[in-house]
């Protein structure tokens, strides 16, 4: 398969080095974080075409504009209207619901601007299908990225929230100063 093929010599000529756990048994929510560079989406596909996952990712809806738009959907991208981001979360869970199987990628912490939460639809999305989280990783400080544990939600907000902080605690990201703390609004409403 070509992807396998391109992903192959990626990682012979890249200074990063794939680690960490092989692909989940079942489609799962993977979250791609810390996410501080547009590079981590060149990453973000080696990974997946080296480990074999069908996927789909979530953009704004501007990458999907113009000469890119068929590219990136062709990539796997599905498109969010940032003005209307509950939308995304709906039509994931009735393409998955419909019998779609695919992993989603989510970058629930965005690339740029100071903002102190994540945004939750990573969250809704694994809630509402069943779907298990993945905690993919890019880390500058060991030059390393890959595929962390796999893991149920609980529904309990603060206690999953808990588990993917500790996980992602030594994780800097490309560019460590726009790393964001994983933190959900919805945390301080659940129990923990």
């Amino acid at each position: 398969m070509l992807r396998r093929l391109v992903s192959s010599v990626y990682w012979a000529l890249s200074r990063w080095t794939l680690a960490g756990e092989p692909a989940p048994g079942r489609p799962s929510v993977l979250i791609g974080a810390p996410h501080t560079s547009n590079w981590d989406f060149v990453l973000m596909l080696a990974i997946a075409w080296r480990r074999g996952i069908d996927f789909r990712w979530l953009g704004k809806k501007s990458l999907f504009t113009g000469w890119r738009g068929p590219l990136m959907r062709g990539l796997g991208g599905i498109p969010v209207d940032r003005a209307d981001p509950s939308r995304v979360v709906g039509e994931v869970v009735e393409r998955i619901r419909a019998g779609e199987v695919f992993g989603l990628v989510v970058t629930p912490d965005g690339t740029r601007g100071a903002h102190e939460y994540w945004k939750s639809g990573f969250y809704r999305i694994a809630r509402e299908t069943g779907m298990p989280v993945t905690l993919g990783y890019v880390d500058r400080t060991t030059m390393t990225t890959g595929l962390g544990p796999t893991f149920e939600l609980t529904g309990d907000v603060a206690a999953d929230m808990a588990v993917i902080r500790a996980f992602y605690a030594d994780k800097a990201g490309v560019r460590p100063e726009r790393r964001v703390e994983p933190r959900l609004r919805e945390e301080q409403g659940s129990a923990g």
